[in-house]
């Protein structure tokens, strides 16, 4: 009796972790969906990641050259939009854009162990000087490296906002489902300082 009374115990305390859990993601789908609703910044990340394919695979001069120029305009409106995105969350209250860094999902982790916590603030500010790092291309990098090293900038953005709504797990297990690509991969992908900047709030050296 005493093992059935656990076992329905345990149940009922999973399906209110799951419920509990559910509403937080909810809320914070909905916190980002709202501070991004101002900006295109999904519609061209994806229109650059495809860009870059098309351009690559592109065998006549003429056409390839007019991608890359074209490209060159959307790289532009990202960089404008993501330093504003960036701004904007800034001015947030950072409570509200904590993540967890704990291995398992766990509702309401980020009020239960603040230590454990990453500032999607500070995430967002990191990779939106390494996409206009990129888009600058100080560094002179050929068209197919820049290319591949904005498209890492890129997934490692995206990994980090599903994370945030998310958890870790989830964002690179979609990185993997999604990008056929993964975490570590798009990590080494990205430039020297937006690795070290990013591992740097793990208290990790690249």
């Amino acid at each position: 009796m005493a093992r059935m009374e656990s076992y329905v115990l345990f149940l009922f305390v999973l399906g209110l972790g799951i419920v509990l859990r559910a509403g937080e993601e909810k809320k914070r789908i909905e916190r980002l969906g709202t501070a991004l609703k101002p900006y295109r910044i999904e519609g061209l990340m994806e229109t650059l990641v495809d860009g870059y394919l098309r351009a690559l695979g592109e065998a006549d001069f003429e056409r390839r050259e007019q991608v890359w120029h074209a490209l060159e305009a959307t790289e532009a409106a990202l960089v404008r939009d993501l330093g504003r995105l960036s701004d904007d969350l800034q001015r947030a209250p950072r409570a509200d854009f904590c993540l967890s860094t704990l291995p398992v999902p766990i509702p309401y982790a980020v009020q239960l162990f603040p230590p454990a916590t990453l500032d999607l603030r500070r995430l967002v500010a990191i990779h939106a000087a390494g996409i206009a790092r990129v888009a600058e291309n100080a560094a002179g990098l050929e068209r197919r490296t820049r290319a591949y090293r904005m498209t890492a900038e890129i997934y490692l953005l995206q990994h980090s906002c599903h994370w945030y709504c998310k958890s870790r797990a989830v964002a690179t297990a979609r990185l993997v489902r999604r990008h056929k690509t993964g975490y570590e991969q798009v990590l080494a992908g990205v430039s020297d300082e937006t690795r070290a900047a990013y591992l740097g709030l793990f208290g990790r050296r690249p």
